[in-house]
């Protein structure tokens, strides 16, 4: 039987897990300083919470979702967005009864979409995302915002270019939707099918269309900046001049539209500039969705968020070459010679790692030699050789494996001495 991985899926193997673990450490650090807490959803929910939450003209919901019935009859789908789910939670467990306003959350987990898999988009693949919920205040907009820089720099990432867009409050998308159907209706039978549905429905989604992204009423659609009211125009200045303060480059795209319908006012995309990356560049998307939580069936609660694959921000680490520091080797590997000493192995290694040294040990009867070898490639920092005659007089021979310096210690001295010696080199 030749049983092999799902299509779109993929393994994160030792050597590869640890750049997961050492970004996730980051994220977690990161969110942790802009006083954001973490949440954790089931990765699936009900159908009709991505219908309502993401929108039933996107192509999320029309094409991408895994979708099935339990055995219940009812209509289950696995998450391809954290936004939805987090709302969820909130209206659900009323957290915007909680006296610390607005509820700033982060998540960390894997989303399902069934699209054609590429480099950096995969059908199972995982985001980091936060949600401030509860103010709509334009200094949250940027908080969030200098969030997601802030990470994508302390990895390591450069050639960042920030993109901004305002989408205008219910009143200005109102004009500008009428706008967009003016523009678009007298030649519609020349877009894809996808456009023709959506020019009623959402004619904004056809300004984010990959397959008719080169006709010429593209180029010449109204733009939303027209059709800002003062309300609108002055959110969006506030939220550029707070971003000035904090000293975050960014550039105005009106063109700038995001794929799901919950959006309104702030948008904005994080890209990443240079050679290497081929068609995808976008790192992370978020905005604004005032009026979300209401359609979830809460209170007035504006909320503001963004999501980012982990899978791109690898991709784009790999591709400027930046080194993650994740492949530091063990703190010690005790070589053992002999029947008595290799039983006593197992107690010593227990003492060490219940001390905090990270440490191993043979467990395939090798010779010493290979022993040694096996130290070298878990690039040991110290080796503890034990044999019978060490064993007898109740010591251990450590050897600095950098400097090659030797000493003998009493063998219920080794975690301390080691202890003392991997503090000194930090």
């Amino acid at each position: 039987m030749d049983i092999r991985i799902p299509r779109g899926t993929q393994d994160i193997l030792p050597g590869t897990s640890e750049k997961w673990q050492y970004v996730e450490s980051i994220w977690h650090d990161i969110c942790r300083r802009f006083n954001y807490s973490e949440i954790r959803t089931p990765i699936f929910e009900q159908t009709e919470l991505f219908q309502r939450g993401v929108g039933d003209t996107t192509d999320i919901v029309q094409k991408e979702m895994y979708t099935f019935s339990d055995r219940g009859g009812r209509s289950l789908t696995l998450r391809p967005e954290g936004t939805a789910s987090v709302v969820r939670s909130y209206v659900e467990n009323k957290r915007y009864g909680s006296p610390n306003q607005p509820d700033k959350l982060y998540y960390t987990g894997p989303m399902f979409r069934y699209e054609r898999p590429q480099s950096g988009r995969m059908r199972q693949f995982v985001q980091f995302g936060v949600e401030a919920i509860g103010s709509d205040d334009p200094a949250i907009d940027a908080e969030v915002i200098a969030l997601a820089m802030d990470f994508y720099k302390e990895t390591g990432l450069k050639g960042l270019k920030l993109v901004l867009n305002s989408l205008g409050d219910k009143e200005s998308r109102q004009a500008h939707r009428d706008a967009l159907i003016q523009h678009f209706k007298p030649r519609i039978d020349e877009f894809c099918e996808d456009c023709q549905n959506r020019l009623e429905k959402n004619p904004l989604r056809i300004l984010d269309c990959k397959e008719d992204q080169d006709h010429p009423l593209m180029e010449s659609a109204p733009s939303i900046i027209d059709y800002l009211n003062e309300e609108s125009l002055q959110y969006f200045n506030t939220v550029q001049d707070l971003l000035d303060k904090m000293e975050i480059p960014y550039t105005i795209d009106p063109g700038l539209v995001r794929g799901l319908d919950y959006y309104n006012n702030t948008a904005f995309e994080i890209m990443i500039e240079g050679d290497g990356f081929g068609a995808i560049t976008t790192l992370t998307g978020g905005g604004r969705y005032n009026g979300l939580v209401e359609e979830l069936g809460g209170p007035k609660s504006p909320g503001i968020g963004f999501a980012l694959s982990v899978e791109r921000l690898l991709m784009a680490l790999e591709v400027q070459g930046v080194e993650l520091p994740v492949d530091q080797g063990i703190d010690c590997y005790l070589v053992t010679i002999g029947e008595e000493p290799s039983k006593a192995g197992t107690a010593i290694l227990a003492e060490m790692r219940r001390a905090g040294i990270q440490a191993d040990k043979d467990y395939m009867d090798k010779k010493m030699k290979a022993q040694f070898k096996a130290a070298d490639r878990l690039k040991a920092s110290f080796t503890a050789v034990l044999g019978e005659e060490e064993w007898n007089a109740g010591k251990i021979n450590v050897k600095h494996m950098n400097s090659g310096e030797q000493q003998e210690v009493e063998l219920n001295q080794l975690t301390t001495y080691l202890k003392k010696k991997l503090e000194s080199e930090k």
